[in-house]
């Protein structure tokens, strides 16, 4: 698909945790199928890199160091990307980290950390976003406009070692159903995809024998590339207005949790 053509011609699509994995790749399919994206994260110089692949692909992407876990910094990442897009159709919060550990040894530190990025930050972006993504959605040729969250299926199957981590995706996708519904008149849809065990540096902000340890247990899984949720998340947003697609799990074909 050319750049700048396609279903989201012309649409202003903000991604959070842009700067690796599912965030970049994300940025990278929507650009493909025409929106012009606004790239999310703390690590400045990864979100120049990805940024610039995307413009020598022919896509417009343009690069956002905020620290969106607090509400200034929040509010001043929708207001830079309605400065850079003019518009805001589509908001991907997929910022998150996962801390594993039990309660007994876990840090405390860890548990706020995840709160922080998975839940706080979501909430923040989302509260800045939502009054111009009504507005999209009411004056936009596609006449519809989208939240996408990430979550995991750690929301739907809560395991030892990760309580903290289950209890932010469990509530993210609670917040989701709510708001889902609280936006349904304003054409605003508001849907989760829950990915399985994802090749991604996810469990490199694990430490020691925790890392190893969760290396061990998907070793004998093939996992899914953060571009077959990339693919997913396009797929939500580039339905037709008349389809809303409010909740997709996508595991590892051989994933039996």
């Amino acid at each position: 698909m050319i750049p700048g053509d396609g279903p989201l011609a012309g649409a202003g699509a903000l991604i959070s945790g842009a700067s690796s994995g599912i965030g970049a790749a994300t940025a990278r399919d929507l650009a493909d199928h025409g929106a012009a994206v606004c790239l999310v994260a703390r690590r400045r110089e990864r979100l120049d890199r990805i940024a610039e692949e995307i413009a020598d692909r022919g896509g417009k992407a343009y690069a956002v160091a905020a620290d969106v876990t607090a509400p200034g910094g929040a509010d001043g990442a929708v207001q830079t990307a309605l400065e850079r897009l003019g518009r805001l159709d589509v908001l991907v919060n997929n910022a998150g980290v996962m801390l594993l550990g039990t309660a007994l040894h876990a840090a405390v530190a860890d548990w706020d950390r995840m709160v922080a990025l998975n839940v706080s930050a979501l909430l923040h972006l989302t509260h800045a976003a939502v009054p111009y993504l009504i507005d999209a959605a009411a004056t936009s040729p596609r006449r519809v406009a989208d939240i996408v969250n990430v979550s995991s299926t750690a929301g739907r199957v809560a395991r030892p070692a990760s309580s903290v981590y289950a209890l932010t995706k469990f509530g993210l996708n609670g917040f989701t159903e709510s708001l889902r519904q609280e936006l349904l008149a304003e054409r605003v849809r508001v849907g989760v995809i829950e990915p399985g065990t994802v090749d991604t540096e996810l469990v490199d902000h694990l430490a020691g024998e925790t890392r190893d340890s969760a290396r061990r247990q998907v070793s004998s899984i093939d996992p899914l590339r953060a571009e077959d949720v990339a693919e997913a998340i396009t797929y939500v947003v580039t339905r037709d207005r008349r389809v809303a697609v409010n909740e997709m799990l996508v595991r590892p074909g051989d994933q039996t949790w």
